[in-house]
């Protein structure tokens, strides 16, 4: 689990090659050795109305610098250049490049690609810049939670196939840290889903090789290259339950968390189409502005712990001391100072221009939910000793008004609190977007007894949610969720897939779609439910 890649392993990041982007599942093939040239296809995100950023990496055969050139098109021929950029890349940077274009037409389709020193050209892409004024109607895809083991892409192969999408989201989760075998375990790897390393991501050229493995899968490839990401970290792009100075999944024999987290930053920004603002807003017209945050690595305070509250002597007293005491804590963060202060003057200056709605994605999930009693009744007979703890913590915690989750907002209730209450005031339509759960979550936000917001809450595109360690019927599991929970209007609990958001000026709807499968590469998939909000309620309809 700790040991250190090898140079050998190190290198193959620097020699994947286009060859291997035709064999289907290519990100689990195990020789992928010397490749050169443009390794990964294209990529874009960061648009604006007059902007975007695009994306590539491309290794010499000599490994050193070279100077790539980026062009866009009006037309899939590039019979006219329209605007383009420079960058000098190399191996300090794993040979990527990210180049900004400006100078472009709003609400304007473009495709584009790179030029090496040798004349060779990258595979084609498209983008489209934000529209600019009036906007009638504009839909968003919105991912998380992409465990490559556990299965195919099939919700990024789903979105890609559309033609009505905008802008593609990522709340997080793009890849996963664990070494190969533990999460999922061998029995639950699905063949030919094979990760690189095979060891668990610690250093610089393990999260490098990480992100080669993923970005190899050619229907992630197709995704980027056909529509704009906007794409935020969560934790599992560092290590899982992530905060400012730890993680669950680091131990001291790992060496310095700052070095861990520094390296996962750095490489997050090589591989991504994004930029090196931790946060961001995005305006789509008049219609909305979309903010881009950051709640895990940053400013986030050490998640609460109610584990030792059960080793003493009265467990039900010691949680409600806990409930009223350092549960409450203000100084309990997700975002900081810093960022809440600049998240609130962002949504004011929003809606004073007017914007119709205010989009907020986040990492985790802000709505209460609580354990319900049934729960007990919920797991599996086989279920490990762990999934039985959990849901028996959370029951107990729910008796004190206590959530099961606080690595979500539900540990930080001040902090969700104050965020809430600056959208009440400044009178915003607000509409929260989160994933991180794996399961699928529609709820209506409340703060001191009033409508504050919505939150469509996304289910993963492998990762395995509630049905994992249940033995129950998902639709009884929902059920007992939505009764216990009062900002809780509905939850899918077993299927995976993605959602499709549409903004129009007076109302917004979500779908979540789910994909038939993850076991096999598929691109089927379904509406499995609706819902939406209309402007000026700050509740579903």
């Amino acid at each position: 689990m700790h040991h250190r890649i090898d140079r050998r392993s190190f290198m193959l990041t620097g020699s994947l090659g286009l060859g291997a982007f035709a064999i289907p599942g290519f990100a689990q093939t195990p020789n992928v050795a010397h490749g050169t040239g443009f390794t990964h296809s294209v990529a874009s995100g960061e648009p604006s109305a007059d902007s975007i950023l695009l994306w590539t990496r491309y290794v010499p055969a000599n490994g050193d610098a070279v100077e790539l050139k980026a062009e866009l098109s009006e037309t899939a021929d590039f019979a006219k250049i329209v605007a383009g950029g420079v960058q000098i890349t190399g191996p300090w940077r794993d040979h990527t490049a990210k180049i900004t274009v400006g100078g472009l037409a709003p609400g304007r389709t473009y495709h584009f690609r790179f030029v090496a020193p040798d004349g060779s050209f990258s595979p084609t892409g498209r983008t489209r810049t934000l529209p600019e004024g009036t906007v009638k109607s504009f839909r968003a895809a919105i991912f998380s939670c992409s465990n490559l083991p556990f299965g195919y892409f099939n919700a990024y192969a789903h979105a890609a196939a559309r033609d009505d999408i905008d802008l593609a989201v990522h709340l997080g989760d793009y890849i996963y840290e664990y070494p190969a075998g533990i999460y999922p375990s061998v029995q639950e790897t699905v063949p030919g889903r094979r990760i690189e390393p095979a060891t668990e991501m610690i250093h610089l050229a393990d999260y490098r090789l990480r992100y080669a493995s993923y970005r190899a899968d050619p229907d992630l490839q197709k995704l980027h290259s056909l529509v704009p990401m906007i794409v935020q970290w969560d934790d599992h792009e560092s290590a899982n339950d992530s905060w400012e100075g730890g993680a669950e999944n680091h131990h001291a024999d790992e060496g310095d968390w700052n070095v861990r987290r520094a390296a996962s930053i750095q490489v997050f920004r090589e591989w991504m189409p994004v930029s090196d603002e931790p946060w961001k807003a995005y305006d789509i017209g008049t219609l909305a502005t979309l903010f881009r945050t950051e709640t895990r690595l940053l400013a986030r305070t050490k998640q609460p712990e109610i584990g030792p509250l059960f080793k003493q002597a009265d467990p039900a007293t010691a949680l409600k001391a806990f409930r009223d005491g350092a549960w409450q804590d203000p100084a309990a963060t997700m975002m900081g100072s810093q960022q809440e202060d600049w998240l609130a003057h962002a949504m004011r200056a929003s809606v004073k221009a007017g914007q119709r709605w205010q989009v907020v994605g986040f990492g985790t999930i802000m709505g209460e939910t609580v354990m319900p009693a049934a729960a007990a009744s919920w797991l599996a007979p086989d279920a490990s000793q762990r999934s039985r703890g959990y849901i028996m913590a959370g029951i107990a915690a729910a008796k004190s008004g206590l959530p099961f989750n606080f690595d979500n907002w539900g540990g930080y209730p001040a902090a969700r609190a104050r965020f809430l209450k600056s959208s009440q005031a400044l009178g915003a339509n607000l509409v929260v977007i989160s994933g991180d759960s794996h399961n699928a979550w529609a709820y209506d936000l409340a703060q001191d007894g009033k409508p504050a917001g919505v939150e469509f809450a996304g289910h993963a595109i492998t990762s395995p949610g509630y049905e994992s360690a249940l033995g129950t019927d998902p639709k009884a599991v929902a059920a007992a969720l939505v009764a216990a929970n009062p900002e809780l209007k509905w939850c899918d609990t077993s299927r995976r897939g993605y959602m499709a958001m549409t903004l129009t000026p007076e109302r917004v709807s979500n779908d979540w779609v789910m994909v038939d499968t993850i076991k096999t590469r598929s691109a089927k998939g379904n509406v499995g439910y609706s819902t939406s909000i209309a402007r000026g309620r700050n509740v579903m309809a």
